[in-house]
């Protein structure tokens, strides 16, 4: 299947342009079509708004900043081009009867200051592709959230409402009631699996290697698949084509450097990070009651981009990263390992001005380790990913009103898995097999293939439909489904637009994770030992633009969950995926305020998710309907940000969230092996997640002084992590290790402020 795709692309690339355009009506309608870059940098620009002016025609540019108008009368017309962050533009251009003109526009960058920034809304711009749930946070935004003096990219998402995490040292994200597997996360069009680092206020992405976040809550089309609940797809930076410039970074609790230039007939990219948060800890007075967790981590981001003609574009991009976490506190200790390392090949093709095409290579390994014990529990987990996959997708502008995508992406999977509950970490088994002693240990391959089609048509002015289906095929099981979606746009007044979405969702890969430290992830696939796991997705939205520059949505949204998984935390043996998950039903539902300023002096949101999430498993809690770890009723999010002028920028941030659900204890017990004299005290769990720890809440400021340094633009940033100190809870456990059992509370980071200095050269 991939080589009979392959073969119809390269049949297509011997084509005459001609070949693809379609006819237009009338006959003499001409067209344009080309890229917007940054004036400065000829860095592709995601999300720009180009319009005809006076009229309804109008596009975004995509993740490659290709854009295309069709359907536009011969003569002079005026395109304005605008976006988050840059001046508005008005260009002038003439086009003759049936041409298909092929454009290169540069954006300048605006001053914030003023009201060249705005973005002029067009509701008709939304055509190509009905947006919902769907939120794009701009750069300017985003390197203004700090913890420790680095601005990061899940940190930001997650003082969005319905995106939450089991606390601030944790990897995963809940979004709307779903758990962090359930996340596709994509950066530059390759799946990452540990998209995070340890200490969960830094992410495993650099800030400065990212140009572009865009988060689907819920919702989303046919071209994405294998997951239930949302899609992170984060776009890295091409380099500056113009000239060679570079940044570094210099705080308390990590340093960061880039560097980018042309190259060739394009630009590069390179970028890396790395955390000593362990040595500056390890210089701290420590509370032997209350320790700190001790970790570090490293990141490496890299892309070449090259121009291979004015049709065709090629992309090579990496990431590799790194962490390591380690806690010793009475009665636990564990140690924590993690790695990703991913590469990628992309070719960007356009066929005359209304057919875009890309072809994506990539390769990702993902390795993990996990040893420790938790009251006299001793345990072990080593997990691995290997894939490689191939995605080939098409966009058709096949008129003004109708677009259509389709595309295939197929994978090969390597799984290894190994897990040992007894404390004797050096049992060993071979692949597919289990060893005495209560070792699980096996390693799978596998393939899976899916088919996306999807179309957009505008009715009218008011109304558009989105519509599309995909088909998933998984080898190792056996099994096909499909996954039907649709969604409604209607603009009720000019500033109100009412959406509405309905979809089916499978998935593939399963997380498996210890419930007291969310943070490791070990993934396994569906094999036929249980079925697929499927959610529906029910959206319903209000959009509004209340003041001039101000967007506010209303979302409420419901997820009927089946096949799901919840850990067999006591199993000790296992050769296939049933024996280490149980499966069962669930459901979430909610609703979600956004309030959000973009532009001005000024910017930031105000967001509050109320969200409840319910889970049933015949072999947990007897078959009772239980919260899993991730309800968490109310969730309130404000972000500020205010440039006071060029030399001064101040930004806060606070949240606030319902305690997460956790499973407590009923009583203890004693075990003694044949020959020991040494009881080893073991506890009586209660109900899973029967209770709930106490509300968490956050307030964080930070302050950015910009200057120069040998005559190199330079900025101070003053951050202030936690600033009244609240030091919520990250787990509690029952140390049986004394003749009473004490219930521990093991506490997260109390005020951390940092300094850090960047300087551009």
């Amino acid at each position: 299947m991939i080589r009979t795709f392959l073969a119809i692309l390269y049949i297509l690339s011997t084509f005459p342009s001609s070949a693809f355009a379609i006819e237009p009506e009338p006959a003499d309608m001409a067209s344009i079509s080309g890229y917007v870059v940054d004036a400065e940098s000829k860095e592709p620009l995601i999300r720009v708004m180009v319009t005809v002016k006076d009229t309804k025609n109008g596009a975004y540019t995509n993740k490659q900043g290709f854009f295309t108008l069709r359907s536009i009368k011969p003569g002079t017309i005026t395109l304005k081009i605008s976006g988050i962050g840059y001046a508005k533009m008005l260009q002038e251009y003439t086009l003759s009867e049936g041409e298909q003109k092929k454009v290169n526009i540069r954006l300048k960058k605006g001053d914030v200051l003023t009201d060249q920034v705005k973005v002029e809304a067009d509701r008709e711009v939304e055509k190509r592709e009905i947006s919902i749930s769907r939120v794009n946070i701009p750069m300017e935004q985003l390197n203004q959230l700090r913890i420790g003096g680095e601005a990061d990219v899940f940190r930001a998402l997650q003082f969005l409402p319905g995106v939450l995490t089991s606390s601030q040292i944790s990897s995963g994200l809940y979004v709307r009631g779903g758990s962090p597997d359930q996340n596709l996360v994509l950066l530059d069009g390759s799946t990452v699996y540990n998209p995070s680092h340890l200490f969960g206020f830094i992410s495993a992405f650099n800030p400065d290697a990212i140009k572009d976040v865009e988060l689907i809550k819920g919702g989303y089309p046919a071209e994405y698949g294998s997951r239930l609940s949302a899609v992170l797809n984060l776009t890295q930076k091409d380099g500056n084509r113009n000239e060679y410039e570079g940044v570094a970074s210099l705080g308390l609790i990590s340093s960061r450097g880039s560097f980018q230039g042309p190259i060739g007939n394009g630009a590069f990219f390179l970028g890396g990070r790395r955390t000593y948060l362990d040595l500056l800890l390890g210089a701290l007075p420590e509370d032997p009651n209350e320790p700190l967790p001790n970790f570090n981590f490293y990141d490496l981001n890299a892309k070449i981009t090259q121009d291979l003609g004015e049709n065709d574009k090629i992309f090579l991009s990496g990431f590799n990263s790194a962490d390591k976490l380690i806690l010793d506190a009475p009665g636990i200790d564990f140690e924590v390992g993690i790695g990703n390392l991913n590469g990628a090949f992309r070719w960007t093709h356009i066929f005359g001005d209304n057919l875009f095409t890309s072809v994506n290579l990539s390769g990702s390994r993902y390795v993990n380790g996990f040893t420790g014990n938790n009251g006299g529990f001793s345990f072990k987990i080593e997990n691995s990913i290997l894939d490689y996959s191939l995605r080939a997708d098409l966009e058709w502008f096949a008129s003004d009103d109708l677009t259509i995508k389709t595309g295939y992406e197929g994978t090969s999977y390597t799984f290894g898995y190994m897990q040992n509950f007894t404390g004797n970490a050096d049992t060993t088994a071979q692949s597919g097999t289990v060893s005495e002693g209560g070792l699980t240990n096996f390693t799978i391959d596998d393939y899976t293939h899916a088919y996306y089609v999807q179309g957009n048509y505008q009715f009218s002015d008011l109304l558009s439909l989105q519509t599309g289906f995909r088909f998933n095929y998984w080898d190792s099981s056996d099994v096909l489904t499909v996954d039907p979606r649709f969604a409604l746009r209607y603009q009720l007044f000019e500033d109100v637009v009412l959406k509405a979405s309905w979809g089916i969702f499978h998935q593939y890969l399963r997380l498996a994770t210890q419930p007291d430290f969310t943070f490791f992830d070990t993934w396994l696939p569906t094999d036929n030992t249980v079925p697929a796991s499927k959610a529906t997705h029910y959206i319903f939205s209000i959009e509004t633009k209340p003041f001039d520059g101000y967007d506010m949505s209303f979302d409420f949204y419901y997820k009927d969950l089946r096949n799901i998984s919840e850990l067999r935390v006591n199993n000790t043996q296992g050769r296939t995926v049933n024996d280490v998950f149980f499966t069962g039903d669930g459901e979430a539902y909610g609703a979600e305020f956004f309030l959000q300023k973009k532009m001005g002096a000024f910017t930031g949101w105000i967001g509050y998710g109320l969200g409840y999430v319910f889970g049933q498993f015949d072999s947990v809690n007897q078959g009772r309907e239980f919260r899993p770890k991730y309800d968490r009723r109310h969730d309130i999010k404000l972000v500020g940000m205010y440039k006071l002028n060029q030399d001064w920028e101040f930004g806060a941030t606070f949240t606030f969230q319902s305690g997460q659900s956790y499973t407590g204890a009923t009583s203890r017990f004693a075990t003694r092996k044949p020959g020991e004299t040494i009881d080893s005290p073991q506890i009586v769990p209660g109900d899973r997640y029967g209770l709930r720890l106490p509300n968490t809440h956050q307030l964080n400021f930070n302050i950015n002084y910009n200057t120069t340094i040998w005559g190199l633009p330079a900025r101070l940033m003053i951050d202030i992590f936690n600033v009244y100190s609240r030091r919520d809870i990250w787990f509690r456990f029952y140390d049986t290790s004394k003749d009473v059992t004490e219930v521990t509370d093991v506490r997260l980071l109390p005020i951390l402020p940092t300094v850090a200095l960047e300087v551009k050269f």
